[in-house]
C-alpha cells in the first residue's frame, strides 16, 4: 500500500501545517465572536468641541470681513456693475439704474436713487450714507427756513416716527445723513418710540430741529413705556436711564432722600448742575407714584 503523499513530509513540516491551520481556526473564531469597535478618542458632541468650533467659525468669519472690500462714498449715478454686485444691488436694479442714465437723467437724492431702481429701505439704509452727490445738488434740494414754515403737515397725516426711514427724515431742514441715520439707530436701540419727546434725546439734536421733525413725524404706534418710581429707586436704578451717568443719578437720589419724598416730578428742576436733556429723561421715565 503507498503512503498518502503528506505522510512523506518530514515531521517538523507536519506540525508546522497544524499549527497554521489551528492558528486559521483561531483567527476565524475571533473574528466572529469578538467585537473590535472602539470607542472614539475625541466626543465631537461634548461642549468643548462645540466651544472650540464656535470660536474657529468667529475667527474665520472675522477673517473674510477683513477680506471684505471697503466701502468709500461715491456718486450713484456713475455706479459700475462690479460696484452694484459688491454693495448688494441686484442685477436689474442696476439696470434699471443705467437705463435712467442712457436718457440723460440724473440721480440726485436718496429718493431719487431708490425710485429708479427699486432697492428696498433696508438696502438704502446701508447705502446712503455713502451717497456722494455734487455740493450744487445739496444747496439745491435744501428748503430754506422760510419755505420750511409752509411744509407743516396736519397731526392726522403725519408720518409714524417709527416707520420713518433715513431717506424720509431727510427730508426736513436740518436733518441730513447722520442726523437721520442716528435718529433710525437710536430708535432700533428703544425697540420703537414711546412719546414724541423722546427725540430731544438723540444726541445732537437742538430743540428746533426736533421741533421741524415733529411738524411731520409724530408717534402713532407708541411702545410701552415702564416707568420708575422716584420714591423708592435706588441709584443704580436711576443711573439705568437713557443718557443718565450715575453721578447724576446720585445727586438726584441724594435730592429724594433729603426730602423724604418727591409729590411733583417739577421739583427735579431745583436739582443744580442739571441739563435739560437730563431733565427730560426724568419727565419721560419717572413717576412720583
Amino acid at each position: 500500500m503507498k503512503p498518502s503523499s503528506h505522510m512523506l513530509l518530514p515531521r517538523g513540516q507536519q506540525r508546522g501545517m497544524l499549527f497554521l491551520v489551528l492558528l486559521l481556526i483561531a483567527l476565524m473564531g475571533t473574528l466572529a465572536f469578538v467585537s473590535f469597535e472602539t470607542e472614539p478618542i475625541l466626543d465631537i458632541s461634548s461642549s468643548e468641541v462645540r466651544e472650540a468650533q464656535d470660536q474657529l467659525d468667529s475667527l474665520r468669519m472675522l477673517a473674510l470681513e477683513k477680506k471684505s472690500p471697503k466701502i468709500y462714498p461715491f456718486n450713484p449715478n456713475f455706479m459700475t456693475e462690479y460696484r452694484a454686485y459688491v454693495l448688494g444691488v441686484a442685477p436689474e436694479a442696476w439696470e434699471r439704474l443705467q437705463t435712467f442714465r442712457s436718457q440723460e437723467k440724473w440721480i440726485n437724492s436718496a429718493a431719487d436713487f431708490q425710485r429708479v431702481t427699486g432697492v428696498s429701505d433696508s438696502l438704502l439704509n446701508v447705502l446712503q450714507p455713502y451717497f456722494k452727490f455734487p455740493e450744487w445738488v445739496q444747496r439745491a434740494k435744501r428748503p430754506s427756513a422760510k419755505n420750511y414754515a409752509q411744509q407743516v403737515v396736519p397731526k392726522e397725516q403725519r408720518i409714524d416716527l417709527n416707520l420713518a426711514t433715513i431717506s424720509e427724515l431727510q427730508q426736513v431742514y436740518g436733518i441730513g445723513p447722520a442726523f437721520s441715520k442716528r435718529i433710525v439707530e437710536f430708535r432700533d436701540r428703544l425697540g420703537g418710540f414711546s412719546d414724541d419727546r423722546q427725540l430731544y434725546l438723540v444726541w445732537g439734536l437742538n430743540d428746533s430741529t426736533v421741533t421741524k421733525v415733529l411738524q411731520r413725524f409724530t408717534v402713532k404706534d407708541p411702545k410701552p413705556l415702564l416707568k420708575l418710581n422716584l420714591n423708592t429707586a435706588s441709584a443704580s436704578d436711576l443711573a439705568t436711564l437713557p443718557g443718565i451717568s450715575f453721578e447724576t443719578a446720585k445727586k438726584l437720589w441724594e435730592f429724594r432722600r433729603l426730602r423724604e419724598k418727591i409729590t411733583h416730578l417739577s421739583d427735579l428742576e431745583k436739582i443744580e448742575g442739571l441739563t435739560a436733556r437730563e431733565l427730560r429723561v426724568f419727565q419721560l421715565y419717572l413717576s412720583v407714584e
